[in-house]
């Protein structure tokens, strides 16, 4: 199963035919507020993000440390919902074509209903939505929908990850599959990059999709040494984290690109393998 060939497919395509890897920053949208959300997705394309993620904010996000969590609450303080986000993603969609990818728990989509978020999604202009919740085997209904409409449906696969679920993912994962560099939440620190890397290549080798890596990715020199086997590198609590110290600044946009720049400036040179 796949959903429809859209953005995400095209900048991996292009990213691979330039010989470069691709930088997903990951932000909670609603964080400080969804006006500012729809600012900052525009000033990390600027920046040199090549896709992004947009964190739905939810009460219980089990997969995700205390940055995204106190970044969920602070959304959800403010309003935010999913159909917000929709609506911010729709304006966005005036203004900038980067891919925009939802991390979601299953319970806000399940509010809405299936059928219904898959229609939304895609008149709004979501390329991908990840459900780290919804492990591939329980998402044939959902993944029924998406393969018709769209979005693409990413699956994430972890160390620990048994050969029969990573199977699994690399038949049903579209768009990329979310490579989770540790076990644990969102936020902690990366460790043995050699075992990254060996899990990575030999996903590489088996799905013929692209793999890009997650958790665990704060500094410059950590994209750096990851995008150097992988196809693209996400970060999120230390992109979170700079939003929350500056949620109150003038300089916000300003520091947040100035961040995003550093981690894609740490991208090149990383086209081959």
């Amino acid at each position: 199963m796949s959903a429809p060939s859209n953005r995400i497919t095209a900048t991996f395509d292009r990213l691979r035919r330039q010989g470069e890897k691709a930088l997903i920053p990951y932000i909670m949208a609603g964080d400080p507020s969804l006006a500012e959300t729809e600012t900052l997705v525009v000033a990390l394309e600027k920046a040199g993000a090549d896709l992004i993620e947009l964190g739905v904010p939810f009460s219980d996000p089990i997969a995700d440390g205390p940055v995204i969590q106190k970044a969920a609450e602070r959304a959800l303080r403010t309003g935010t919902s999913l159909r917000g986000i929709l609506q911010s993603v729709k304006s966005l969609r005036t203004k900038t074509q980067v891919p925009l990818i939802l991390m979601a728990y299953y319970n806000t989509i399940m509010a809405m209903g299936e059928r219904e978020f898959c229609d939304a999604a895609v008149r709004a202009g979501v390329d991908g939505v990840i459900i780290p919740d919804m492990p591939p085997e329980e998402a044939d209904s959902l993944q029924r929908t998406s393969a018709e409409k769209g979005p693409c449906l990413i699956f994430l696969l972890a160390p620990t990850s048994t050969t029969a679920r990573k199977a699994e993912v690399i038949k049903r994962t579209s768009g990329f599959i979310y490579y989770v560099s540790i076990t644990g939440i969102t936020g902690a620190k990366l460790r043995d990059q050699d075992s990254i890397k060996r899990n990575v290549c030999a996903l590489q080798k088996k799905a013929k999709k692209p793999v890009a890596v997650g958790f665990g990715i704060a500094t410059p020199d950590d994209a750096r040494q990851i995008a150097a086997f992988s196809d693209g590198v996400i970060v999120g609590s230390a992109l979170v984290r700079k939003i929350e110290e500056l949620q109150h600044s003038p300089d916000l946009i300003h520091g947040v690109s100035r961040f995003t720049a550093g981690l894609k400036a740490a991208l090149s040179g990383n086209g081959s393998k």
